[in-house]
């Protein structure tokens, strides 16, 4: 069996681990020009589910150099106005457990760990056009540089804007959610620690600002060593498309930042000197889309994983969580059918029967989430002053209520999207499908 991978994110590459260490045939496409291109995006949090996805598929010293390269686990989740003061702040457990374990990992770095070993298998500046099925039961992609391959199984893991899932699924719609956001990447320096408190170096810290503005703060500190790659301080603002200026998702650079500065005219002089000393080149703005649930359909030599099937709104790392489940689940389903235990056709339909509920599921949690849609109260000029005060009054009182905080840690810590299969491909015990 021959697996084409299109697309080296997170949850392809992934995969591609996991089917090499089981001995299947398998090539991934990657549309960039190497392994240091498309090095977007700053902070993904991996939760237990990740973690044991990760374990599941990478050769053991590679999980561990993912563990190495991660971030500090931020100690507390805080509440802030614009002007920083505190409205809650949670304590949040440690990261002593390799599993078991909520961590931050910068997304350029977990790409370089991704694609650790995977010379052989990566085949770089293939952007992907179209495929064919083959009389034989196969399938070939083409691309854009005219070259073409062939194998037994096609997975789309090319993300929101896939063209596989364009050509196999061309009614399944992502949307907008009418939400902008802007996400900033300054160096932590003696200067950029000083302008904020222990609790927010050292934490996690919501922001919710006056004026329909939300915005994000995450310090990361990597471990001293070969693998650190400069600390850092994420500040990410987001509103509804209104509160920006129009085409504010194709800036970049100064004007980016400039554009965040004005957003955040009446914020904290600390919060915004974060942004004037932040890295223009580093600077990138998102609309933020959303899949629509699709009817399943019949088990074929095309599946989907990730982002390709199920894009949800950022927050808590959930998307990259259910890729990196996604992979870990088609892995084991794409081993048996290998060994011979089942049909490929019934290993895509096993897998594909277990993802789309639990996907869909993940998307509309994430929509669900205060503030992930445009049309939110929160951002309205009308009903906005209410809806801040009762997000505010809702955190300060679980702050203050034994009660309420340990019902909303323990919210924060269900492990979303674990199952047998990973359970049992952590502990080496053979999964129950």
């Amino acid at each position: 069996m021959h697996v084409m991978i299109i697309g080296g994110g997170t949850g392809g590459m992934c995969l591609a681990h996991g089917l090499k260490r089981a001995g299947v045939s398998v090539a991934v496409y990657e549309r960039y020009g190497s392994r240091l291109d498309g090095l977007y995006g700053y902070r993904v949090g991996i939760d237990p589910t990740g973690n044991r996805a990760l374990k599941a598929c990478l050769p053991p010293d590679l999980f561990e150099t993912f563990v190495a390269t991660c971030a500090r686990t931020p100690r507390h989740l805080n509440i802030l106005t614009q002007n920083m003061h505190s409205t809650a702040s949670f304590e949040l457990r440690d990261d002593s457990d390799d599993v078991d374990a909520e961590r931050s990992v910068s997304r350029a770095t977990l790409r370089q760990v991704l694609f650790s070993g995977m010379e052989d298998v990566v085949h770089y500046g293939k952007v992907f056009t179209r495929y064919e099925r083959n009389d034989d039961g196969t399938v070939t992609a083409f691309f854009a540089d005219g070259t073409m391959a062939s194998g037994d199984l096609l997975v789309a893991a090319d993300g929101t804007r896939s063209a596989v899932r364009r050509q196999f699924l061309p009614d399944a719609d992502v949307t907008d959610t009418g939400v902008t956001a802007i996400a900033t990447k300054t160096p932590l320096t003696p200067q950029t620690r000083a302008l904020l408190k222990p609790k927010v170096l050292n934490g996690l810290s919501l922001i919710f600002g006056t004026k329909g503005m939300v915005g994000m703060l995450h310090v990361m500190e990597f471990r001293a060593g070969e693998h650190n790659a400069g600390d850092y301080i994420n500040l990410s603002i987001w509103s509804s498309h209104e509160h920006f200026p129009a085409g504010t998702a194709k800036q970049r650079g100064a004007e980016l930042v400039a554009t965040a500065l004005r957003a955040t005219k009446n914020w904290h002089p600390n919060l915004r000197r974060l942004f004037q000393l932040s890295d223009p080149d580093a600077a990138f703005a998102m609309r933020i889309a959303t899949s629509s649930p699709v009817t399943p359909w019949p088990a074929t030599n095309i599946t989907l994983l990730g982002d390709a099937i199920h894009t949800m709104t950022p927050g808590q790392g959930v998307g990259a969580n259910t890729a990196l489940r996604d992979a870990a689940l088609l892995c084991h389903e794409l081993t048996a059918a290998n060994r011979g235990e089942k049909t490929l056709l019934k290993a895509v339909g096993d897998y594909e029967a277990e993802m789309l509920p639990y996907g869909t599921a993940r998307v509309a949690e994430s929509l669900s989430n205060n503030g992930t849609s445009g049309k939110d109260p929160l951002y309205n000029p009308v009903t906005g002053r209410a809806a801040l005060f009762a997000a505010r009054t809702y955190f300060s009182l679980t702050d203050k209520v034994p009660a309420l905080r340990r019902k909303f840690l323990d919210g924060m810590y269900a492990y979303r999207g674990t199952d047998a299969v990973l359970e049992a491909a952590t502990s080496g015990a053979r999964p129950r499908v």
